[in-house]
């Protein structure tokens, strides 16, 4: 089969280096539902939150251009770098793509503990803020901030286990704005949601946007069942939450982001082409067609058009 060439552009340091334009800050889209989370906004905007991406050893030029041949986009590396606090070495590598920003890795050392738990990187205006900020909304600092090749980075953690990486560069980056907002998919149960929103949108300063206590269970493998849906919004993009008792047929709760496209079929076939592969669907379910989709290097995807 043919691959298509991906376009590799300047080495990873040198490229973030060049972008020299600073992004502006989104605005908040709602007030949090809590008088604590009195602190600034810290989100910058969507095209800088990547999904970070653990592909299986010697898989990252695969994987990307399997992505780049699905979505379109262009990639910044792989270079071969220590992105953690203790001694490790990594290919990493950036995607930009028109659904999403990946940052992936391809380690060739044992991965350094938490790692590879957390499934977005963030990027903030003030990382020592954020960080304070974080605790001060319920959250534990996983990770304290430590300095990496082209800035500074933490990770945190949400009630019920939810990680997300916290970063700053030291020249910031300028990413093209997103034809669609990819989606931070998360599962929950019931008891740790509650403590997970209140944590979450307030420091994330974002509201619920919607709350279906009956959704249809094909949307996560479960035909003929119900379960709570809730869709979220805040200055880094949209998240949704499952909320089930824990009984998932495989991937579902593997997956990290759901991506919108405009056609899904076609988008289904490209991806195939390009070696991905097909694991559930596609299903209607809740006003969209979605499809659960494996790409070379391991990484688990969904992929929705809205009906």
């Amino acid at each position: 089969m043919k691959r298509r060439s991906v376009r590799r552009v300047v080495p990873l340091v040198a490229a973030l280096a060049a972008l020299t334009a600073v992004p502006t800050a989104s605005a908040a889209p709602g007030t949090p539902p809590r008088a604590a989370g009195q602190h600034r906004q810290f989100a910058v905007g969507p095209q800088y939150d990547s999904t970070h991406v653990y592909v299986e050893p010697g898989t990252e030029q695969a994987f990307a251009a399997c992505w780049v041949a699905t979505f379109g986009g262009t990639t910044i590396g792989p270079n071969a770098t220590q992105v953690t606090p203790t001694p490790s070495r990594t290919l990493s590598e950036l995607v930009v793509s028109p659904v999403g920003t990946l940052s992936v890795f391809d380690y060739t050392t044992p991965v350094p503990y938490p790692f590879g738990a957390e499934r977005t990187g963030w990027l903030v205006t003030d990382l020592d803020q954020a960080v304070r900020a974080a605790r001060a909304d319920g959250a534990a600092v996983t990770v304290a901030p430590f300095a990496d090749p082209i800035g500074r980075d933490a990770v945190i953690r949400f009630p019920g286990g939810i990680d997300a990486q916290l970063y700053v560069h030291t020249t910031p980056p300028s990413y093209p704005d997103l034809a669609s907002v990819p989606e931070n998919r998360l599962y929950l149960s019931p008891d740790a949601v509650g403590d997970f929103l209140h944590s979450y949108l307030a420091f994330t300063r974002g509201r619920i946007v919607s709350d279906d206590r009956r959704a249809d269970g094909a949307a996560i493998g479960l035909p003929g069942t119900t379960y709570r849906l809730l869709r979220l919004t805040s200055g880094f993009g949209t998240t949704t939450v499952a909320v089930t008792d824990g009984g998932l047929p495989y991937p579902f709760g593997r997956e990290l982001t759901g991506y919108g496209v405009p056609d899904l079929g076609a988008t289904l076939q490209r991806a195939q082409a390009a070696g991905a592969s097909v694991l559930w669907g596609p299903v209607t379910a809740g006003g969209r067609d979605s499809a659960m989709v494996r790409f070379p290097g391991g990484y688990v995807a969904e992929v929705h058009a809205e009906r």
